[in-house]
């Protein structure tokens, strides 16, 4: 047989107190703003004890209009790197108090607009967003608007709301400054995006730095695909297949960056002897390949624990000024990049 949960009452009568005087006692000791004398809450908190009696979450947040939960938009995606960032963010929110209410968004715009426009309508104190699609309508803009809650995105230019910006433009422009270290000038690019800014914080420094060292872009280098693994390969097979192949491949993310070391060993090729290979992010797998990848580490953890720090300050202080928040990234040289072949 089921025993009854102790409730409120039942406190109040084990301590010979009212049930306002029960309330008094639990807010004053998530709050410290009731005053109650010692004794009464020596009593309550016995009664408290000796019952087992939990408070009901929903009942207090709903009086003090908090929620301790924080809503977080991910893509819907393989990609290990989104994982890493949730890391972050669940170790520093758990550290506050906080948890979690996750939402996933698909890889069209359409299904993204409505898992937020879902997670919005949702009982959270703010909102962490990972973003795909950077053009979001006036009525989504205007719902995030009009909720009176914290916003902060991670992405990888600035934002209406509090934003985690991340480090791959320095990091790419250390990757190339690596490659050209190594004799390349034939630097290829996949770009595998959802959407085609996703990726500008390192398609952008890519030409900037062909460009300072007087080398012309060559679009026969450039493969833009779709996001999954098999898209990645079959864009590398094509670069690869070219008779002028390039002697560095860029790849916009180390998932696809392992779908092209494949790539190059179904076609004979040896990395990095006749070709090398990087990617962006160091998912836990870069480390493990054969050879070992050549990648940009964003911090991603650190990302997702910037984000969660900001939507605080911003809880504690509304009014307070735009605030964004640059993340680091280190260059991990392995062993898929070496020097530049003669072709």
């Amino acid at each position: 047989m089921l025993m009854k949960r102790p409730t409120q009452a039942d406190v109040a009568k084990t301590a010979g107190v009212s049930r306002a005087t029960v309330s008094y006692v639990l807010n004053d000791q998530i709050d410290q703003r009731i005053p109650i004398s010692t004794e009464t809450r020596r009593r309550v908190l016995s009664a408290i004890a000796e019952l087992g009696y939990v408070p009901d979450a929903r009942g207090q947040s709903l009086r003090s209009g908090s929620t301790k939960t924080i809503g977080v938009l991910l893509p819907l995606y393989e990609n290990p790197h989104f994982w890493r960032i949730l890391r972050g963010i669940s170790s520093e929110a758990e550290a506050a108090g906080y948890s979690l209410l996750l939402s996933h968004s698909s890889l069209t715009a359409e299904q993204e607009h409505q898992s937020l426009r879902e997670l919005a309508q949702q009982r959270v104190d703010g909102l962490i967003l990972l973003i795909g699609f950077r053009l979001l309508p006036d009525s989504i803009l205007d719902q995030l608007r009009q909720l009176h809650r914290p916003v902060v995105e991670l992405s990888s230019t600035p934002s209406i709301f509090d934003c985690v910006i991340d480090g791959y433009q320095d990091g790419t422009q250390a990757l190339m400054e690596h490659l050209f270290q190594l004799g390349h000038q034939r630097i290829g690019f996949i770009y595998g995006v959802v959407d085609e800014q996703q990726g500008h914080d390192r398609l952008l420094p890519y030409r900037e730095m062909l460009n300072s060292r007087g080398v012309t872009l060559d679009r026969s280098l450039f493969r833009e695909c779709g996001p999954y693994l098999e898209d990645g390969y079959r864009a590398a097979l094509e670069l690869l297949r070219q008779p002028n192949r390039p002697t560095a491949l860029l790849v916009i993310n180390d998932l696809l960056a392992l779908a092209t070391l494949r790539a190059a060993a179904d076609l004979g090729l040896h990395v990095p002897e006749d070709v090398s290979i990087a990617g962006f992010d160091d998912i836990p797998f870069a480390n493990y390949s054969t050879p070992r990848l050549t990648t940009v580490s964003a911090e991603a953890e650190q990302d997702g624990r910037y984000a969660v720090q900001l939507l605080l300050k911003r809880l504690e202080e509304p009014e307070r000024p735009q605030e964004f928040m640059r993340g680091s990234s280190r260059l991990m040289i392995r062993e898929s990049t070496g020097p530049a072949p003669v072709l």
